[in-house]
């Protein structure tokens, strides 16, 4: 009985080691990672070593998002504070934003990526703005075509990001 209750401490004991050394891995991966977010928005031309996407550029990142709108939406988005972006997931997230001419409304913008395929409906942009008034912010609905023509914007770089990988491959 002795020997066992002694080999018993002796596993809770290494448990609780290895317990603390994960968790203090953890914290210092945490604390030593630097800038993700501008790593993220930093605009590049390189996305895959090939585009043999048969079904109009389906490549793809691991999550299962379009690799080129996911690239092409971060790049249109890069003028904004990424708040939050998951590729696996396929959105991106960013902070409220205030345009220089404009210091009494700031925005917000969502974006969605929802397909593997390079189509328009596999984008989803949502836009938020809101208007400095008697000392608080209050949400006022953006233009109309603001979200129309972020759309388009991320639909043009990522389809120029497609022919650029194209055209380096040939």
């Amino acid at each position: 009985m002795p020997t066992t209750r002694v080999h018993r401490t002796s596993l809770r004991a290494r448990h609780t080691a290895c317990v603390v050394t994960v968790l203090t891995l953890f914290t210092l991966t945490a604390c030593s990672g630097g800038d993700k977010a501008s790593d993220l928005t930093a605009p590049r031309n390189h996305l895959l070593s090939e585009d043999r996407g048969a079904t109009g550029g389906d490549d793809q990142l691991a999550g299962g998002v379009n690799a080129y709108l996911w690239r092409g939406a971060l790049d249109t988005l890069s003028f904004m504070p990424i708040a939050s972006a998951d590729a696996v997931g396929g959105f991106i997230l960013t902070d409220w934003f205030t345009p220089p001419a404009a210091h009494s409304e700031r925005f917000k913008i969502t974006a969605y990526i929802l397909d593997r395929r390079l189509r328009s409906d596999a984008l989803r942009v949502s836009v938020f703005r809101q208007v400095y008034q008697d000392g608080a912010w209050t949400d006022t609905p953006p233009a109309a075509n603001m979200a129309s023509d972020i759309t388009s914007k991320i639909l043009a770089r990522a389809r120029e990001l497609r022919a650029d990988n194209g055209n380096r491959d040939n």
